[in-house]
């Protein structure tokens, strides 16, 4: 890491006077030799730097919210042996008076761990809303398949909400399947307890985004209940979903007096919603979302088929 660091401080100091870089405009011509050609095609960062850790700070709106602290014991390891491999972004901020992580907390919070006294980084100088960091944040976690489930899920709303972007935009925006935003929202529609599964790891993302399409809470939960205990695997739920249910096959009469709730939008659309075990607010919301995620199903299906 000394190594490292010392490199970077005379990599800083050099960007800091006048004298060309080999292969740059300017530089000096003739008999070269092997060290001038390595800088052909190579450029100086001003904004590169180290700085001292304890003028750094986390940003408090990272979307990721929970490290694994195994895997920042072994990146510390990693970083007191190797030393820095890949510098992390910074910006500065008046209010704080310090530099805050834009890019690379996890990098940051092992070198703390493992005792360093700098870190090396990239400072961004130009300006940038919240969410403009917060769009950069979902990039590089998403590239890195660094957050979990749900954190995922809350950094796309916010970003859709604070930009005032439709799904498909933000997908586009940050270059990742249409579909993967569509299943990460669901989520957000899932009573907490079933949540807090998809972000322990107990339930899969894909089981948990089938399980969005199950319109009656009780049975919803039993089902939950089911895929975290290992009883109930995607494909099953998935194949029960597609599945007419008894009683409501072609043909089939009806037991029970249906229940019916019907609303009326602004816009002058009618939705009514039938469920012959009655009706209350939760029912009819879920029952909403569920019909929300076949559309949107028949909409990917017509996607792919194009």
């Amino acid at each position: 890491m000394a190594s490292f660091n010392q490199g970077m401080r005379t990599h800083v100091a050099g960007s800091m006077n006048d004298r060309p870089v080999h292969g740059e405009p300017g530089a000096p011509s003739g008999n070269r030799s092997a060290l001038q050609r390595q800088g052909d095609g190579r450029k100086r960062l001003d904004s590169a730097c180290v700085i001292r850790l304890d003028r750094i700070i986390a940003d408090p709106g990272q979307p990721r919210t929970e490290f694994d602290e195994e895997g920042l014991r072994q990146l510390a390891e990693s970083l007191k042996s190797r030393g820095q491999l890949q510098p992390i972004r910074v910006r500065w901020d008046d209010a704080a008076d310090r530099y805050v992580v834009v890019v690379g907390e996890r990098r940051f919070r092992a070198a703390v761990l493992a005792g360093l006294e700098t870190i090396a980084c990239i400072v961004a100088t130009a300006e940038a809303s919240p969410e403009d960091i917060l769009e950069d944040q979902l990039v590089e976690n998403a590239l890195r398949l660094d957050l979990k489930p749900i954190e995922q899920a809350r950094a796309y709303k916010r970003l859709l909400e604070a930009r005032g972007l439709s799904q498909r935009q933000l997908a586009e925006r940050l270059q990742i399947g249409h579909a993967s935003i569509v299943r990460s929202l669901a989520l957000l529609n899932l009573p907490e307890t079933i949540r807090d599964s998809v972000e322990s790891g107990r339930i899969a993302p894909n089981t948990a985004y089938e399980l969005t399409k199950v319109g009656d809470p009780a049975e919803q939960a039993t089902l939950a209940r089911q895929a975290a205990d290992g009883q109930l695997k995607r494909d099953e739920l998935q194949e029960r979903n597609r599945s007419p249910r008894p009683g409501k096959g072609r043909g089939a009469k009806s037991k029970a007096r249906k229940t019916s709730a019907t609303i009326r939008t602004p816009e002058g659309y009618k939705v009514t919603v039938e469920h012959r075990r009655g009706l209350d607010d939760e029912v009819i919301r879920a029952a909403l979302v569920s019909a929300l995620a076949q559309i949107d199903e028949r909409a990917l299906a017509r996607e792919t088929a194009a």
